[in-house]
This record gives structure tokens, C-alpha cells and sequence, in this order.
């Protein structure tokens, strides 16, 4: 008979017991039920949930999940790759205890990632949260580590709107005090219910599109970073839910003016010494640092097939719109594609850092920060130099110059996002075969689902679909 005591492997040392302890205060805690959650290769959100008194089982033996999700496309069509995407099969979800949350917008409820494992007990190939760990610990034999976090962009939008459309829930001008007092009692329960979960937040304030806000958070270890974009998203929703609000983190929840993001930042540390900062290089960087970026920089065009996956995405990418649409970096440069960010005199050795910005969060963060790390890990391996620094607007150089700098445009559609994907060795042998074709096969379907939409459609088809 097999008991917990003899659990199927994939869990890890000592889960069970924890599992169990963890049972009692949920339940003294008043909560009733766990939310696993995992991001698709589409980058959706997905669930199950389970009663709190069987977190110990979950633990165990994880929770059954097809792993058909790997080739979901946005609206749950479904593709096929050589081993994906069939009926076939099952994995267990293992809940990362380190990470659970309750979750203090939905009350009776908690919350914690997974980790897909098969039947055998072997890591899922399609796990991104699985690649991101893989990618992490291989720099880690190198002697590297990371401090990553995204940012959040999303827009309030009222609840008793016409279905499926989009109006604002606030007025007033872009970082206006007019959005921030008609929308305070929502954002102080936001930056009440985050700090019960144990999330550091930097930053919430109204941003540039109508009815948007962004929080910051602070920074962590990538895979924890990717986990808290969960999390956070997880609670913007519920508690403006509590508020007769609905929210939006769609690329382009309309067609036209400025989209969210999901801006990367992330630094690269040697022996507790962050190589962004203190070094001969260019605006302080080591030249570890300059290499991890200019790898980075490099391989955006490819790289885009993952941090920009949607077709809502291309609504978000344009020019002069603080997008980074260009293979350009510069310090303190908002329309760079790679911003350095030096950080205030005195904390510069702790705040230093790149931001990337042709992301949103229509990626899957598992494998946004996977694929940005591994870019910039080949920069460090080639020894590779940043071109010429831009600045001021990069769409405002002329064919001449731009050429020089090396600044070009990053790919303006899906498909050339997903060939310049195929051609990258470097990202594709990252990911591994099963992932790298799940991105591919996941991209296409896309760019087949919108054929012959506008961008009106496009956008209304992806609004409240992340």
C-alpha cells in the first residue's frame, strides 16, 4: 500500500512533512483550498486547485495535469509539435512550499507555483518553470548569479462595461493625482494584500495609457522573481475584482497609444559583487557586464518570439512609444531596447542594472528570464563589446548612422520574430528540443488564429485573455 510516507518521486526532501505542518496553519489560518498555478508556452495562466487538507497528497504525489497545455494557444485551441500537443499522457504538478502564499484577496484561499514532473519522476521537458531553474543553476557552476524583477503594467477597466469591451475605470492625465485618488481605496487594499503576501514593492503609481497603473517589486532570484509576476497578477486581479473593476495585462488592450508592459530588469553577480557596478567599462560596468548585455542585445530579434509572443504584442512594438522597438542601448535611454541603469550615487553597487524592454506580459516569465539569461551568458562566452551607444530616439537616426550603430528594427510582425527564433541555436538549444518547438509551434498557431484581423479585432481578441 503506498503511503505518504512512500511518496511517488518529483516532490522534494521533507515536502510532506512541511506539507502537513503547512495543512495546520491553513486551516487555523481559515483557508480551504490551494491554488497551483503554472504558466503555458502561450503565456497563459493555469490552474488547479486542491483542498488545503490535501496539500500533504499534492506534495507527495503532485496533482494530475495533461501535458496537452504545452501547445494551448491563447483562446485554448489546441497545436501539435512530434510530441505534444495529443490527448495522450499525464504529469503531476508538484507545489513549490517555499513560495506558497495565502492569499489575502481571496480569503479561504493560498497559492504556490509547481513544478510539472512525469509519471517517472523525471522533470517535464515543457516545464519553463523547470528550464529557468536549469538555466540558473548552470551559471551558478560558473560562479554567477542573478537579481531579476518585472515590472507590471495593466489597466483598470469597469466591470459593468459591454462585454468584452474596454472602458477606462479612471480619468486624469498619465502619473496624474486625479487617477490616483479616484482608484486609492483599490490601490491601498493592493498595496495591503501584496505586503501580507510577503511581496516588496518599490513602486504603484498611474502610468502613461488610459486607465493604467504599474507596481515595481524588488528584485530577487530569477525564479522566485518569475513566480512573484504570478503571484502579483494574481492578487491585481482579485482585489479589483473586490472593487467591481476588471483588469487588463494584454500588449495592447486597444489598437492604438501605448500598450503594457512587463520591462525586465536583471543583473548578473560574481561572489556577491554586482558586475553592473564598480568596473573600468562603460558607465561603470565590468566587462563581464558589458558582454552579458551585448549578448543580450545581439540576440533581441530572436528573442522577441519570446518576451513579445503575441499578435497584441505587435500593437505594443512601435516606434517612439518607450517601447524599445530598436537593437539600441543606452544609459538612463527610455526608447532603448537595453537601458543601462546606473542607480543613484551611493547604492550603485546594489542597484545596477539592465532593463530590457520589448517585453510584456503576454511572455511566460519562466521563459522570458530563461532566454534573456542564456543570450546574455553567450555575450559573456564570446567576450562580446556593445556597439556604439545611442541617444535620445532611435527611430530619429538616419539609414547612414543607424547602420553604423548597429541599431536596426526589431522584427514588426509574429512571423519574422518566429523565424529569426528558428535560426538562433543559441536560445533553441537553451530550451531544449520539446520547449523550443512548443514556442515555435504555439507562435504560428497565433499569427493562424489572427489572419485577417485589423488591429481593432486583434486587440479586442487578446484584452482580457493574460
Amino acid at each position: 500500500m503506498t503511503t505518504l510516507a512512500d511518496p511517488v518521486p518529483g516532490g522534494r526532501p521533507g515536502d510532506v512533512e512541511r506539507a502537513t505542518a503547512l495543512g495546520g496553519e491553513l486551516a487555523e489560518r481559515g483557508v480551504h483550498g490551494v491554488v497551483l498555478a503554472y504558466v503555458d508556452t502561450a503565456g497563459v495562466g493555469r490552474v488547479k486547485t486542491v483542498p488545503a487538507a490535501k496539500l500533504p497528497a499534492a506534495a507527495a504525489w503532485g496533482v494530475g495535469m495533461s501535458p496537452v497545455f504545452d501547445t494551448f494557444l491563447a483562446h485554448d485551441s489546441i497545436v501539435t509539435t512530434d510530441v505534444l500537443g495529443s490527448p495522450d499522457g499525464d504529469l503531476r504538478l508538484y507545489p513549490d512550499l517555499d513560495q506558497l502564499a495565502v492569499l489575502s484577496a481571496q480569503p479561504g484561499w493560498a497559492w504556490a507555483p509547481v513544478d510539472r514532473i512525469t509519471q517517472e519522476g523525471e522533470p517535464h521537458p515543457g516545464c519553463s518553470r523547470t528550464f529557468l531553474r536549469r538555466v540558473v543553476a548552470d551559471a551558478g557552476r560558473r560562479g554567477l548569479t542573478f537579481r531579476a524583477a518585472i515590472e507590471i503594467e495593466w489597466a483598470f477597466g469597469l466591470e459593468s462595461a459591454p462585454e468584452g469591451e474596454f472602458v477606462p475605470a479612471v480619468s486624469g492625465p498619465a502619473y496624474g493625482a486625479v487617477r490616483q485618488v479616484e482608484l486609492s481605496d483599490c490601490t491601498a487594499d493592493l498595496l495591503a494584500a501584496l505586503a501580507a503576501q510577503g511581496v516588496d514593492v518599490e513602486q504603484l503609481h498611474p502610468e502613461y495609457a488610459a486607465g493604467q497603473f504599474e507596481v515595481s517589486v524588488g528584485a530577487l532570484d530569477p525564479v522566485a522573481a518569475a513566480d512573484r509576476s504570478v503571484l502579483v497578477r494574481q492578487t491585481v486581479r482579485a482585489v479589483a475584482r473586490r472593487h467591481g473593476l476588471r483588469v487588463s495585462f494584454s500588449p495592447a488592450v486597444q489598437a492604438r497609444g501605448v500598450g503594457n508592459g512587463g520591462h525586465v530588469h536583471l543583473s548578473v553577480w560574481r561572489d556577491g559583487r554586482n558586475l553592473h557596478s564598480g568596473g573600468d567599462r562603460r558607465y561603470g560596468m565590468t566587462a563581464e557586464a558589458e558582454s552579458f548585455a551585448a549578448g543580450l542585445l545581439a540576440r533581441l530579434p530572436a528573442l522577441t518570439a519570446v518576451t513579445a509572443p503575441s499578435p497584441a504584442s505587435r500593437l505594443r512594438l512601435k516606434p517612439s512609444q518607450w517601447a524599445g522597438v530598436f537593437t539600441a542601448w543606452g544609459r538612463e535611454t527610455r526608447e532603448a531596447a537595453v537601458r543601462i541603469v546606473t542607480g543613484t550615487h551611493g547604492i550603485r553597487d546594489r542597484a545596477a542594472n539592465l532593463e530590457v524592454k520589448p517585453v510584456d506580459l503576454a511572455a511566460n516569465p519562466y521563459l522570458a528570464l530563461g532566454c534573456l539569461i542564456a543570450a546574455g551568458l553567450d555575450g559573456m562566452d564570446g567576450s562580446a563589446v556593445l556597439p556604439e551607444e545611442t541617444t535620445g530616439d532611435p527611430a530619429r537616426l538616419g539609414e547612414g548612422e543607424a547602420a553604423a550603430r548597429g541599431v536596426r528594427r526589431l522584427p514588426a510582425s509574429l512571423a519574422e520574430s518566429v523565424a529569426a527564433f528558428r535560426a538562433d541555436e543559441v536560445l533553441r538549444g537553451a530550451l531544449g528540443p520539446v520547449l523550443a518547438d512548443a514556442v515555435t509551434a504555439v507562435r504560428e498557431g497565433e499569427i493562424a488564429a489572427v489572419e485577417g484581423l485589423d488591429d481593432e479585432r486583434v486587440a479586442a481578441a487578446y484584452r482580457w485573455t493574460y
